[in-house]
């Protein structure tokens, strides 16, 4: 497996930017850090052999995203803009900076997809239903995507444009977006064992918004022996590529 290394200065953050990126062909696929995880957490927990079968085969080429949570989701000193204004930015910089560095060392016009386990869900999630016009297939576990969670009951535009529970509510149905959706894999999958009850009412939400907007999803909900761990995030991971290898 090819295996490189990238420390990159971002114009738009200010600062060098660490990723990590397996394989060389294939579907690009951003994977998101868990809450306050940096890039590497995916790889020292097993995420990245429970994926190499997909990796090796030249089906998907890996990027390992580095977070900036600490300064945005759970940074309570700041004030919620200050906040949310960080999260802004980080979102630019992989939409604006990362994956166009990407598609064009790959020499791609593939959109890319992504996925990540508990705020790497929400941040999954929340990429792939902003902007269905650069990825084309998200598989989130055990997220939680209302934004109001982590910003206790404050909400303003940019609160609102990252919170995919809240958007997708109010999305008219003639929206451009709907066609994409309906064309695109989306799955959402949680366990409903120990350390699930947030996350399991967040996913039970966003289910339902889909639902209401007739979003094609595939919302899966596992066990009451699943917990919200990476012993079961390395099951899932695989099981859905499987299922969707042959959209890859």
């Amino acid at each position: 497996m090819n295996i490189n290394y990238y420390k990159e200065y971002s114009s738009i953050l200010n600062r060098d930017m660490e990723y990590k990126v397996f394989g060389d062909t294939g579907r690009i696929c951003l994977a998101f850090p868990a809450q306050n995880g940096r890039f590497y957490d995916f790889e020292n927990f097993g995420m990245v052999d429970c994926m190499s079968a997909f990796i090796e085969s030249g089906k998907v080429q890996l990027v390992l995203v580095d977070s900036l949570d600490w300064e945005s989701w759970t940074c309570q000193w700041r004030s919620p803009r200050e906040r949310i204004e960080m999260q802004e930015k980080w979102f630019s910089y992989v939409t604006d900076e990362l994956l166009p560095t990407l598609k064009e060392r790959n020499d791609t016009r593939e959109k890319a997809m992504t996925t990540g386990c508990s705020m790497g869900a929400v941040h999954a999630a929340n990429f792939f239903f902003r902007r269905p016009d650069l990825f084309e297939s998200v598989i989130a576990l055990s997220g939680l995507y209302n934004a109001g969670y982590f910003f206790h009951g404050y909400m303003d535009d940019l609160v609102y444009g990252n919170s995919p529970a809240s958007f997708l509510r109010n999305m008219p149905a003639d929206h451009p977006y709907m066609d994409i959706y309906a064309k695109s894999k989306i799955i959402i999958c949680i366990g409903q064992g120990p350390w699930e009850n947030e996350t399991l009412d967040g996913t039970r939400e966003l289910d339902w918004v889909l639902k209401q907007k007739n979003i094609p999803a595939w919302v899966d909900y596992w066990g009451y022996d699943v917990s919200h761990d990476w012993i079961w995030w390395r099951k899932q991971l695989p099981y859905f590529l499987g299922q969707i290898e042959a959209f890859l």
